[in-house]
């Protein structure tokens, strides 16, 4: 085995990390420098355009989100609005339509007023109308039971003249303006 330990250059005595070999070194600074050309020519730039790429969306989104939240705080802001004159109108019109329930009520109010009134004249004087009528009828009966009652006492038919005396007489002596107060005071 000593002839394969004069081949491997760790054998000899230490480790290969520790003791520098300059072959090695060089190619590795060779292969290091090519690999950091290669990567910063090529690789570098796509991997930083496609960070930009996307900082750019994130960007955009970010600034599509508050012109988003912005236009929600708007409409929101004028839903209310709306809202608050749609609440204004609704009172307006309920405060209108009660003015005008309250009118219409004071106008039927004063019309049954009115009608009652009227209904209330016209029964009066369909009372006196029918309190007339009902003393010429009983004055017609009265004038009637007074010259049936003479011709029966005195037992002879009286005149014309005699009648109407008698009647004249008898009408003189009731008291009719009774029952005519007696309706006015109602």
């Amino acid at each position: 085995m000593p002839a394969l330990a004069a081949h491997i250059p760790f054998a000899s005595g230490g480790s290969f990390l520790i003791t520098p070999n300059v072959g090695l070194m060089v190619w590795v600074l060779v292969v290091f420098f090519i690999s950091f050309f290669v990567l910063r020519k090529w690789v570098y730039p796509a991997i930083i355009a496609a960070l930009d790429s996307r900082a750019a969306s994130i960007e955009e989104s970010i600034d599509a989100a508050d012109r988003l939240r912005s236009e929600a705080d708007q409409t929101l802001h004028d839903y209310r609005e709306r809202l608050k004159e749609a609440r204004g109108q609704a009172d307006e019109i309920v405060a209108r339509a009660r003015q005008t329930a309250e009118a219409h009520e004071r106008e039927a109010q004063t019309q049954a007023k009115a009608q009652r009134d009227q209904m209330m004249e016209q029964t009066r004087r369909d009372i006196e109308a029918e309190t007339r009528r009902a003393i010429q009828e009983i004055r017609r009966e009265v004038a009637d039971l007074t010259v049936l009652a003479t011709e029966k006492v005195t037992r002879k038919v009286l005149t014309e003249e005699d009648q109407r005396r008698l009647i004249e007489e008898a009408m003189s002596e009731l008291d009719f303006s009774a029952l005519s107060g007696a309706e006015g005071d109602r």
